[in-house]
């Protein structure tokens, strides 16, 4: 792990130990990185009506939207599962909407594995505001 990768997964671990999860017992943490080196982290908020939990990618970046940071240079996600956490399609839209299409995008584990891959390589032919 590179010394950015290790910051932001030591942030993005501090939100998955939070996360709200009585029904799935799923943590999922994630940390984004603003342009100017802030890193803002999140978990996953479930609801007994599943359709209004908050996923943990969402969660660290409306945070750091509601601090006045819109512009996101790379997102880390970190689940306990085999592999990278992958983000659902909701958060990868999202995600197009702060994040550049060649940022980095790290998917991880709490055994440490990281996948790294780029925001167009994980949402390609995005609905972005070109597109309105």
């Amino acid at each position: 792990m590179t010394e950015e990768e290790k910051l932001m997964y030591d942030e993005a671990k501090k939100a998955f130990d939070q996360a709200y999860v009585p029904y799935s017992k799923f943590h999922v943490g994630a940390a984004v990185k603003t342009k100017d080196g802030k890193i803002f982290n999140g978990c996953n908020v479930e609801n007994s009506s599943y359709g209004l939990t908050n996923c943990a990618e969402r969660t660290a970046m409306f945070k750091a939207v509601s601090e006045g940071y819109t512009e996101f240079t790379s997102i880390l996600v970190i689940g306990d599962t085999v592999g990278g956490c992958k983000p659902c399609g909701a958060c990868r839209q999202v995600m197009t909407e702060f994040i550049k299409k060649d940022a980095p995008v790290y998917l991880t584990n709490t055994k440490g594995e990281i996948e790294r891959y780029t925001m167009e390589q994980i949402l390609p032919y995005s609905f972005s505001k070109e597109d309105l």
